[in-house]
């Protein structure tokens, strides 16, 4: 639970001040927001943070449930802010990733080993993310977090942000941040328009404990309703790697009648699909599920506001790259944020957010198509796309350096990598 009299000086408890004055102002403090928070304060920048949840509740286990793949350059912005380091052994390394089609023999398989030491990535639970991150929050001075709140009224001019919350107190910034998800509240008073469509196919998210370790290898089996993901988890933080965290994609139409099934009946459709490799399961803690659909605004940017993460692109969770996504824009907005306040530049202008938009819009856009894609290719049963696809895994694990180029995407390696992603401090 988030202690906000642990350190009665530091100004992320709640103030009881009426005026409230910062360099950046983020409305949404999940994952992403809270993440912003942090770059930004550790460049030195202040930073007002509005919440509408009390954050002690998204550390609990019935929150949502959900686990993330924390990509390795990604993993590096949340150690060079001093994220990582709060996660203790929560975090389980990807050492393998292991893609099949169905009943095909013809596979994918990555190997960390075949490009150095360092593994593709890790998976961590949710709600463990939220904790290091407000506990780091209560290290630093210069983030004010109000939480639960709500913003009433908010002006953003040539002249600067202006926000009121429900209950009176006001903010002044240089620059407001929407961090508040698909349906960002802020991106919707901007007027910026989305594309948007479901996939008419829900997620299905528990965790399993099985016999035998899953020795730290992510699995993506593709089944015709659509992708079963089998991620490694530490467990209780022991490490000995005989937890699994579930995201089973089924058809909308059916989801809410496995949902409804009693324990033992939703066993029986579970194990079908998960098989027997790892010995006997069992499913721990509650069932959860979330629509899946792709959208995206049309642009990032308005008049002294950046979106980041879900309120700008939400995307089909195929390649576990959602949250790898949303922190890419942390890392790159954070960067030429710090880069034009030490210049002397006005952090909320036309040119600064100019840059942010440039530079994420292209590599936001290459992964919604990509996403978009393969969740069209691999859920269904169409015998000659299914031989075409199953050639193509075994094309790709055939050819090394082919396979070796796809492994560097998975890691968040390709491409302009802003600094924070290469492990260095803004």
């Amino acid at each position: 639970m988030l202690d906000f009299t642990r350190k009665s000086h530091n100004p992320c408890s709640m103030s009881t001040l009426s005026h409230h004055s910062a360099d950046v102002l983020i409305i949404g403090g999940g994952l992403v927001g809270a993440a912003q928070a942090v770059a930004l304060a550790t460049a030195g920048i202040r930073v007002c943070v509005v919440d509408m949840i009390d954050p002690a509740k998204g550390q609990d286990t019935g929150f949502d449930g959900r686990a993330s793949a924390i990509a390795l350059a990604t993993q590096r912005v949340l150690a060079t802010i001093g994220v990582w380091q709060q996660l203790g052994s929560d975090p389980a390394p990807i050492l393998d990733i292991r893609v099949s089609d169905g009943p095909s023999l013809l596979f994918l398989h990555y190997d960390h080993q075949d490009i150095g030491d360092e593994p593709f990535g890790y998976m961590v639970e949710n709600r463990h993310i939220r904790r290091g991150l407000m506990d780091r929050l209560l290290e630093l001075d210069n983030i004010t977090f109000m939480a639960p709140a709500r913003i009433a009224n908010l002006d953003r001019t040539a002249a600067g942000v202006s926000a009121t919350l429900s209950d009176g107190q006001q903010i002044n910034a240089r620059l407001c941040v929407g961090a508040e998800g698909r349906r960002s509240p802020t991106r919707e008073s901007a007027g910026i328009k989305v594309t948007n469509w479901s996939y008419k196919q829900t997620a299905i998210v528990c965790s399993v404990r099985h016999d035998q370790s899953h020795d730290y290898i992510a699995h993506e089996h593709f089944l015709p309703a659509g992708p079963f993901a089998i991620l490694p988890l530490n467990g209780d933080g022991v490490g000995i790697g005989n937890m699994s965290s579930i995201v089973w994609t089924e058809k909308s139409a059916l989801a809410p009648h496995i949902l409804k099934l009693d324990n033992t009946a939703f066993k029986i459709e579970f194990d079908e699909r998960f098989g027997e490799f790892l010995g006997r399961t069992e499913i721990v803690g509650p069932r959860f599920s979330f629509p899946l659909s792709l959208q995206f605004a049309h642009s990032s940017t308005d008049v002294r506001l950046a979106l980041i993460g879900d309120a700008s692109h939400g995307m089909h969770p195929i390649a576990g790259q959602g949250l790898n996504m949303g922190l890419r824009d942390v890392a790159v907005l954070a960067e030429v944020v710090t880069d034009a306040k030490r210049l002397g530049m006005d952090i909320g202008g036309g040119d600064v957010l100019g840059r942010y938009e440039q530079w994420r819009r292209f590599d936001n856009t290459m992964m919604l198509a990509a996403t978009d894609g393969l969740n069209r290719l691999f859920s269904n049963n169409i015998a000659p796309v299914r031989l075409a696809r199953d050639l193509g895994l075994a094309v790709v694990n055939g050819i090394p350096p082919l396979r070796k180029t796809f492994m560097r995407h998975a890691m968040g390696l390709v491409g302009e990598l802003p600094r924070l992603m290469r492990g260095e401090a803004l």
